[in-house]
């Protein structure tokens, strides 16, 4: 049987694997080489360098969760039990992600810190959701606001608790989901016409 042809997605694949074994400080471009069964110059003919491979593990990463909530965000329906799907659909990715997988997870908060440019347009791709389904909201008289871009980025400001990763710790704790609640409804309460 030949060999698996080597892509980027099974080098990417690889690269998770050895980061979790390695952590990002001691995992390198010769560790995922090995783990394939290749050559180091192999890796580099798809990924440039070791900055350029990082980065797209993170955006493998954070693109995970971009098409479940990308497909929440334009379901057909009532604004309001869409956003707080997708809110609760957003703090369940990342809770799985930070709970099932603790040591990767703990790699992945390393990456993201070295890739702002890529957490940037993550965070952007989802202020957009959230503004399409305020959009939605508004257009359909459910919602009063008049700046969706902006209602949608204070939304994404006031669940920061449950979403971003400095935060994971609390996403354990006894009453996290009634406090996830509680802010669901207040912000929902909000948007509602006067």
């Amino acid at each position: 049987m030949p060999p698996e042809p080597l892509t980027p997605e099974r080098i990417l694949e690889a690269t998770e694997d050895v980061l979790r074994r390695y952590g990002p400080a001691k995992a390198t471009v010769v560790d995922v080489a090995r783990a394939l069964g290749v050559s180091h110059g192999s890796v580099y003919r798809h990924f440039g360098s070791k900055a350029a491979l990082r980065e797209a593990v993170t955006q493998r990463w954070l693109d995970l969760s971009h098409a479940e909530l990308s497909a929440v965000a334009g379901a057909e329906g009532p604004a309001g039990p869409r956003l707080r799907a997708w809110l609760a659909a957003l703090f369940a990715a990342k809770r799985r992600k930070a709970g099932d997988d603790p040591e990767l997870f703990a790699t992945y908060m390393v990456l993201v810190g070295e890739n702002s440019s890529t957490v940037d347009r993550h965070i952007e791709t989802m202020i957009g959701q959230l503004a399409q389904i305020v959009e939605s909201g508004t257009r359909s008289g459910e919602f009063a606001t008049t700046d969706a871009a902006a209602t949608a980025r204070a939304l994404w400001d006031a669940t920061n608790r449950f979403h971003d990763p400095a935060y994971a710790a609390d996403w354990s704790l006894p009453g996290i989901d009634a406090a996830f609640d509680a802010v669901c409804g207040l912000v929902l309460r909000g948007l509602r016409p006067a």
